[in-house]
């Protein structure tokens, strides 16, 4: 098994941890508490990580800046979802939120230059019909 197979496991698995217990949250407290939580608590390990594993704390102007703006994106999805799972079903918000590719693979096809192909599109096109299955 290659290396990016497995950390792509792991990364299902933890996301998949993340999400039910971000739900448990949210139906407990206020999911923006909730949520500032959970990333609270995720920075912090982070931070911890890059620690321990000898990261580097290089930052250039534009890495940085990415980051953050990375960053707001993240925070703005972190609550959506929270205060989905507070509110509608646990089954759709995920499914929906989890096809976030979808609009990474279209801004790559159409502003990053990522080739663009038939059966990619069709990937798009089928990940809309999910959506569409799963919430209707």
């Amino acid at each position: 098994m290659s290396s990016g197979v497995l950390f792509g496991i792991v990364t299902m698995l933890t996301w998949g941890l993340w999400i039910t217990f971000a739900n448990y949250a949210s139906e407990s407290i206020d999911p923006v508490t909730a949520a500032a939580i959970s990333y609270g608590t995720a920075m912090i390990l982070t931070i911890g990580y890059g620690i321990a594993s000898g990261a580097s704390s290089t930052i250039t102007p534009r890495g940085g800046a990415f980051a953050v703006v990375a960053g707001v994106f993240a925070a703005m999805g972190l609550v959506a979802t929270y205060i989905g799972l507070s509110i509608g079903s646990t089954a759709t918000v995920t499914t929906i939120g989890a096809l976030y590719f979808v609009v990474a693979a279209v801004i790559g096809m159409t502003v990053l230059g990522d080739p663009f192909s038939i059966p990619k599109a069709a990937g798009v096109v089928l990940a809309i019909i999910a959506i569409a299955l799963i919430t209707y």
